[in-house]
């Protein structure tokens, strides 16, 4: 995954709250890069602490400063040389091509800030550590990231890693704010688990969107040449690593379909792929159908 040197990178979009603490949860939010959190239950799933996520109700008053970025993240010769930076021009590459393919629907696109935080954090979803994974918070329309979860998400999960594995997980989570945009959220309802659950099919809709956006992000400018058959292998990869077979299977020996809230591993790799092999944001209708 190699960017374009002189790509102009804008750090407005990506917010750093490293170091600052959270406040109690309420509300719901949208995890799919691993583990993530669909509310109370994807934290009973997966046996983390429910006092880690939830609680009271807060406000997202976490404070944030993107200048930081701003003074180090200025092109794409930077992206390739920090983490921090690649977040940053991944962020931007995935919101121009939404922003894009809204306006040739007729919609406008709203710009999602991402907020990369440690330990914990406040959102208007309330407070969140790390355990959760990256997740997308509807209420003030942002996606938290802490960037310990890429060393987990091969630690833990046995992703092979690398760059374009954590362009997934991003591209991923706004998937989730296109949803939120599209009114496709509501069509979870209480559907929250179960192997043909809503919440299942929102996971896989916004996994097909993250392989809609691969197709066509060399077309953003934020990158030199398409991405090779090793970054899509990557990508799926981790993809498998976090279906929620596998994850039970390790966890507890086996799965429960039942309690599944984001898709079986095959599934997952399934539906990026139909998104990157047709760079069609219509043919990511996970709700109709078999899935």
């Amino acid at each position: 995954m190699d960017f374009d040197d002189d790509a102009q990178l804008d750090a407005s979009q990506v917010e750093d709250s490293r170091g600052g603490g959270g406040l109690p949860f309420g509300g719901m939010a949208f995890g799919g890069g691993a583990v993530g959190v669909v509310g109370l239950i994807v934290a009973l799933i997966f046996g983390i602490n429910p006092g880690h996520i939830v609680g009271g109700g807060g406000d997202g008053g976490a404070s944030s400063s993107s200048g930081n970025l701003s003074s180090k993240c200025r092109t794409g010769a930077d992206a390739d040389q920090s983490e921090d930076c690649r977040i940053v021009g991944v962020v931007n590459s995935v919101q121009k091509y939404w922003t894009g393919e809204f306006a040739d629907s007729g919609r406008d696109y709203s710009v999602a800030p991402t907020r990369l935080f440690s330990g914990s954090t406040s959102t208007a979803c309330g407070s969140a550590t790390a355990e959760v994974g990256p997740f997308y918070c509807p209420g003030d329309k942002r996606v938290y990231l802490d960037l310990g979860f890429f060393s987990e998400l091969h630690d833990k999960f046995g992703a092979k890693g690398g760059p374009f594995a954590q362009a997934y997980v991003v591209a991923h989570e706004y998937g989730h704010h296109v949803q939120d945009a599209l009114g496709t959220m509501r069509k979870v309802g209480d559907s929250r688990q179960g192997a043909t659950s809503g919440s299942v099919r929102l996971e896989l809709q916004a996994d097909c969107y993250a392989g809609v956006w691969a197709k066509h992000a060399v077309q953003t400018g934020f990158f030199s040449k398409p991405f090779t058959s090793t970054d899509i292998a990557d990508a799926l990869d981790a993809a498998g690593s976090v279906g929620d077979d596998r994850i039970q299977k390790r966890a507890q020996g086996r799965a429960d379909p039942e309690t599944f809230t984001h898709g079986t591993s095959a599934q997952r790799q399934k539906w990026f792929s139909t998104g990157y092999d047709t760079g069609a944001p219509s043919r990511c209708d996970t709700f109709s159908g078999a899935i």
